[in-house]
C-alpha cells in the first residue's frame, strides 16, 4: 500500500521527534512541516526531505493526516480547520484546554468522517500494557509525575500538562464514575500552578491520589496500584515494574495471624514475601511509546478503525482536570 502522507504542525520539542519517528516509518510519508517560524520549519523539513509552510491551511489536499503539536490553546482552530477539510488528526495531550472545545472537535471529526485521535502517549507504554494483561480491579491507585522545570507548555499548568496523563490513566483503569476531587495546587515560575496534588473518589469506592510537578530536581513517572488481588509498582520512566500477589499457599479465612510465633521464624522477611505472598518483576519491553502511539494512529487512517485514545476519552480527561482545577481555586498561594 502507498503511504499515508502526513503531516506534522509545530516544530517545537515534541514536534521534532514527531517528524523524526514519521519519517522512519514505513506506512508514513512526511510530506509537511508547518511552523509558524520559517526557518524553524524548512529546517526540520529539509532533514527529512519534506515540504515547509507557515501555513496549516496549506495542507489541504496536500496530506492524507496530520499530527497537531502546537500550544493547547490552538488545538481547537487547527485541528478543527483540518478535520472540516478531509485531514484525519492526531492532536497532541490535551485535546484542548476546555471540555467544550474538546468536544467542538470530536463533533467535526464525527461530522466529516475523519479520525481523531489525542495524544496521550502513556497509554501505549509497555509498562501500563503489562498492567492492564494482569487484570486487576484498583481500589487505590497512588501516581507522582514529576519533572523539572523546562520552558515547555507554559500557556498551560501543571494540571494540563502533566497531571492529565494520568487522569487518562486511571479514568481507563477504574472504569467508574468520578464522585468527588479535592485538589491544591501553586505556582512558582509561571502563572498557572507548577505543582498539585489531587484526591479524587469514584462511584464504585476506588480512590486515587495524583501528584505533579515540573519543579523538581530531577524526573519521576511513578504509578502503584492497590487491589484485592495484589499490589503493583510501576515505574514509567525507567518502563520496570514489581508485582505483589497472594501466593498460592495464602488463605486469609484459615490463617491466624495472632497465632504466628514469629521468634520461631529465623527470616520473616521471607516468611513473608516467600511464603505468604509472591513477588515478581515485571519484564517490560522499553520500546517507544510515541513511536507505537504514531504507528497505531497510522493504522487508524489507513483501516478506519477507533483509535486507542479517541476524542470522547481526550475530552473525559480534561473534563476531570478542569474539575481538579476548579477545586484547586483560592486554595493556591
Amino acid at each position: 500500500m502507498d503511504p499515508i502522507r502526513v503531516a506534522v504542525v509545530g516544530a517545537g520539542h515534541l514536534g521534532k521527534h514527531h517528524a523524526r519517528l514519521l519519517h522512519g516509518l514505513d506506512e508514513a510519508r512526511l510530506a509537511y512541516v508547518v511552523d509558524s517560524r520559517a526557518d524553524v520549519a524548512e529546517q526540520v523539513a529539509t532533514a527529512y526531505g519534506a515540504e515547509s509552510s507557515t501555513d496549516f491551511r496549506a495542507l489541504v489536499g496536500a496530506v492524507d493526516a496530520a499530527c497537531v503539536v502546537t500550544p493547547t490553546e490552538t488545538h481547537r482552530e487547527i485541528a478543527g480547520f483540518l478535520l472540516e477539510n478531509g485531514v484525519d488528526v492526531l492532536v497532541e495531550k490535551p485535546i484542548a484546554p476546555t471540555e467544550q472545545a474538546g468536544r467542538e472537535l470530536v463533533e467535526i471529526a464525527r461530522e466529516h468522517g475523519r479520525i481523531l485521535q489525542v495524544g496521550h502517549v502513556e497509554r501505549f507504554n509497555s509498562a501500563l500494557g503489562a498492567l492492564k494483561d494482569l487484570d486487576l480491579a484498583p481500589r487505590y491507585i497512588e501516581s507522582q509525575r514529576l519533572a523539572p522545570f523546562s520552558f515547555r507548555s507554559v500557556d498551560i499548568g501543571v494540571v494540563l500538562d502533566l497531571m492529565v496523563h494520568d487522569l487518562d490513566i486511571v479514568l481507563d483503569l477504574i472504569g467508574s464514575e468520578v464522585v468527588s476531587v479535592e485538589a491544591f495546587g501553586g505556582a512558582v515560575f509561571t502563572p498557572a500552578e507548577d505543582m498539585a496534588t489531587a484526591t479524587l473518589k469514584f462511584e464504585n469506592g476506588a480512590i486515587a491520589q495524583l501528584t505533579a510537578s515540573r519543579i523538581a530536581l530531577k524526573p519521576m513517572r511513578r504509578m502503584r496500584i492497590f487491589s484485592p488481588d495484589g499490589y503493583v509498582s510501576l515505574d514509567f520512566h525507567e518502563a520496570q515494574g514489581t508485582l505483589i500477589q497472594k501466593s498460592p499457599s495464602w488463605d486469609y479465612e484459615k490463617l491466624d495471624l495472632r497465632s504466628v510465633d514469629t521468634s520461631k521464624i529465623d527470616d520473616l522477611w521471607r516468611f513473608v514475601f516467600d511464603g505468604l505472598l509472591k513477588v515478581e518483576q515485571i519484564q517490560l519491553d522499553s520500546g517507544n511509546p510515541l513511536r507505537d502511539e504514531l504507528s497505531s494512529f497510522l493504522g487508524c487512517v489507513r483501516d478506519r478503525a477507533e483509535p486507542v485514545v479517541s476524542g470522547e476519552q481526550g475530552c473525559r480527561a480534561v473534563a476531570l482536570a478542569c474539575r481538579v482545577l476548579e477545586s484547586i481555586k483560592g486554595k493556591t498561594w
